[in-house]
């Protein structure tokens, strides 16, 4: 017996390559027989449902805050003053707020101007909040 027998090493059936199939024409309805199906219904998902209701309570704790921190945040403009030449925040803030420490008055004129730092020019109109 020779080995190729024995092995069975017979050579394997070559495939011929499949053409794709060719797309078959097709009458479509126009005008007045053309029928619309109807609209599936919404369907919501449990992860739907979550992110809806994780917007709801986000949104319902956003609104609390801003109305239970709304009068402590506000402002009382008392009167407003002009930053004279080579004259500082700290100043200002001595003068304008004698009642308060100066850090505490410096502050107080930082938020009612929103300014982002201490740094103040000549001719710069400043708000001076009202102390309670």
């Amino acid at each position: 017996m020779s080995a190729a027998v024995a092995w069975d090493v017979t050579a394997a059936p070559v495939r011929e390559p499949r053409r794709p199939a060719r797309p078959h024409l097709v009458s479509v309805p126009c005008g007045d027989e053309v029928r619309v199906p109807a609209p599936a219904p919404l369907r919501l998902t449990r992860a739907g449902r979550l992110a809806i209701t994780l917007t709801v309570l986000v949104a319902l704790v956003a609104i609390a805050v801003a109305a239970f921190s709304g009068g402590a945040s506000a402002t009382t403009i008392d009167h407003s003053t002009t930053v004279r030449s080579g004259q500082t925040l700290s100043e200002v803030a001595a003068t304008q707020l004698p009642g308060l420490p100066v850090a505490d008055a410096v502050a107080r004129i930082q938020v009612a101007n929103d300014l982002a730092s201490d740094q103040v020019h000549a001719g710069q109109i400043l708000l001076i909040p009202a102390v309670r």
